[in-house]
């Protein structure tokens, strides 16, 4: 009499006959599979089981029938994923539910294949539009509500409480990680703490939600349909490549004003092979797009990763090249492919050549987790009236208390270090590395003098603190700029972040940390930040997600648009990028993306920092107009 059980081991049964190659045989058990599972209401089961179906008649070469039953099984799977209040929980399962939407998208490329006039292709475009950053697009619109309003105080106090602990932690957590005579035993129980209470302050966000008058009426809105996309968020200057890398094949998009051209690519393994060897290429600080560097004594490992340049220009924009005839570049990628630049990628006719020319050179760059996230940007940002000033400027905290601007700090021996040609503006998890960044200070006093004064405000120093994030008058800037640390935590992105003054003139310990579930809690609606520090674009990769990290804290804070990095940025050329960006953005009026775009060019043709190391970590996330 156990009904479930039944249906259980009937789709099982069917999945052995599919696998001994019995087709037909596998296809009749999953059919008698199917109704029992729906008379339980076992939704999740349902939706798994008419999956399985779809697959059993695509092998068999009924993609009509399979495309029906995978479109039924989608939309059970969309209507599950509503039903979880904690964004996290949702985001978990729509990562578990992935290969669904990447077979789906699969069914639809073949159908188009056999009928290119059907329009299978938009419905696949559709299909991958759907199955990315959907989280983010809730958290987008939630962000509009104010959610808190009308919640139970005693909650909002717990909220509190908890963020105390969790800053509390994370200074002793880096105070023993920082000791080398701290034990393995101490690193543990710290690592558990946090833990702990991470898992209290999602719960307790859930219940925020959960009793929440203004979450409850929420209303979450679709991802954008292909004519959506074409109409509100493309120009005629702009085209659009969207990739959806899958276990056999994957797919690129490009869509224009006017048009959408569609392109089948190799497996996800391949592609993202490729982006982590040009990945590593780009860490290395001498490695320059010249002919010299293709010599036959160059390393093994620069020539292989110097051939995955070529190899994966190539396959990413090969197919692609005749269309990339606008100015702007807009890219939604998928895996792998969203930890490299796309900047730094040769152009597709000299990627083969001994003189490869990097895409910036020829187009705009600017990076999307999906489409429809900037359609809820631009929904938040109309009518939004401007700030009345223009810069505020957070730059060279104060993290030890061994630094020479403490009250009796200690001699601290290291002193030359800030002299160094290369400090990297990251905190590792593994080392933790809190040296003063002189660079910063150079940066940032060269951007203010750029503003008249009675617009801008600064911290530095000690004053670099969290008073100065957290004073409501932030709010009345249209560039926020914060120049230090960067801390990145991709097992638990709650906890990247950006370092700010440590301790007071006294030399003693203050909450220093502003943390992604801190940047959730402000209130930011500047027009532009930028997070001069290290690898502040990457963080957790979720499938179907993208990558979770401080991007969408600043967005859901208010930003429509952020310049981040993507991996350990060097001070000194770092200091020299931001002061080029700001005069071409301040004293020349060009637009964030425009900027950025002719800062990497000058960086290559005036600066000694001409590899891409220095110039191409940067990129624009966001709203480009």
């Amino acid at each position: 009499g156990d009904r479930t059980g039944e249906a259980l081991i009937l789709n099982n049964i069917g999945l052995v006959y599919d696998a001994l190659g019995e087709k037909q045989q596998a296809l009749e058990y999953l059919q008698q599979a199917l109704p029992l599972t729906q008379a339980v209401g076992n939704r999740a089961g349902e939706a798994t089981t008419l999956s399985n179906i779809a697959y059993a008649e695509s092998n068999q070469g009924n993609l009509q029938l399979a495309l029906t039953q995978m479109q039924a099984s989608i939309d059970i799977i969309e209507d599950l994923r509503t039903k979880v209040a904690s964004p996290e929980l949702r985001q978990t399962y729509f990562a578990t539910v992935q290969g669904y939407y990447q077979f789906y998208i699969d069914l639809l490329m073949q159908l188009h294949q056999q009928n290119p006039d059907q329009g299978y292709d938009k419905q696949a475009f559709h299909a991958s539009e759907r199955s990315r950053a959907r989280t983010l697009l809730e958290l987008l619109t939630e962000a509009n509500a104010n959610i808190r309003e009308g919640v139970d105080p005693d909650l909002l106090q717990q909220e509190q409480t908890l963020n105390a602990k969790l800053d509390a932690t994370e200074k002793q957590r880096i105070e023993i990680y920082s000791n080398p005579e701290s034990t393995p035993a101490q690193k543990t129980a710290i690592e558990q703490q946090r833990q702990q209470l991470l898992a209290d302050y999602q719960q307790l966000q859930d219940q925020i939600r959960a009793t929440s008058p203004q979450y409850a009426a929420l209303k979450y809105p679709q991802p954008l349909t292909l004519e959506q996309i074409q109409q509100q968020i493309l120009d005629e200057d702009t085209i659009l490549l969207q990739y959806a890398l899958g276990e056999e094949n994957s797919y690129l998009w490009a869509v224009t004003k006017d048009s959408l051209t569609s392109y089948r690519l190799p497996a996800r393994d391949e592609i993202e092979t490729l982006a982590r060897r040009f990945y590593g290429l780009l860490q290395i600080p001498g490695y320059e797009f010249n002919p010299s560097q293709r010599g036959a004594m160059i390393p093994v490992v620069l020539r292989d990763n110097l051939n995955s340049l070529s190899q994966l220009s190539e396959l990413l924009f090969g197919q692609v090249a005749e269309q990339l005839t606008k100015k702007r570049i807009l890219v939604v990628a998928d895996g792998a492919l969203q930890y490299i630049p796309f900047a730094a990628l040769a152009t597709p006719e000299t990627a083969d050549t001994d003189t490869p020319i990097p895409l910036i050179n020829q187009y705009e760059l600017v990076n999307l987790p999906s489409s429809s996230t900037l359609g809820i940007i631009r929904d938040q940002i109309n009518g939004r009236q401007e700030a009345s000033k223009q810069l505020a400027i957070l730059a060279d905290p104060v993290f030890t208390n061994n630094d020479n601007r403490v009250k009796n700090a200690p001699s601290r021996g290291t002193e030359t270090n800030l002299n160094q040609a290369l400090l990297n503006r990251s905190v590792r998890v593994s080392e933790i590395n809190l040296s003063r960044l002189p660079g910063t200070r150079t940066e940032a006093e060269a951007i203010l003098n750029l503003v008249s004064p009675e617009t801008q405000t600064n911290a530095f120093d000690f004053e670099a603190n969290r008073d100065f994030i957290d004073n409501p008058q932030l709010r009345d800037y249209q560039i926020i700029h914060l120049a230090t640390h960067g801390i990145l935590n991709s097992e638990a992105p709650e906890l990247s972040g950006v370092v700010l003054s440590l301790v007071d003139q006294q030399g003693n310990s203050k909450n220093g940390f502003l943390r992604l579930h801190d940047i959730f809690n402000l209130n930011l609606p500047a027009e532009l930040v930028v997070l001069s520090a290290c690898q502040t674009g990457l963080g957790q990769e979720i499938r179907g997600e993208g990558l979770v990290g401080l991007t969408r804290g600043f967005m859901y804070a208010g930003a429509p648009r952020l310049v981040v990095s993507l991996w350990n940025v060097d001070d000194a050329a770092t200091a020299e990028f931001m002061t080029r960006f700001y005069r071409l953005l301040l004293n020349d009026g060009l637009k964030p993306a425009q900027a950025l775009r002719e800062t990497q060019l000058q960086m290559q043709r005036e600066t000694q920092w001409k590899s891409p190391y220095y110039w191409a970590a940067f990129t624009l996330q966001g709203e480009w107009n």
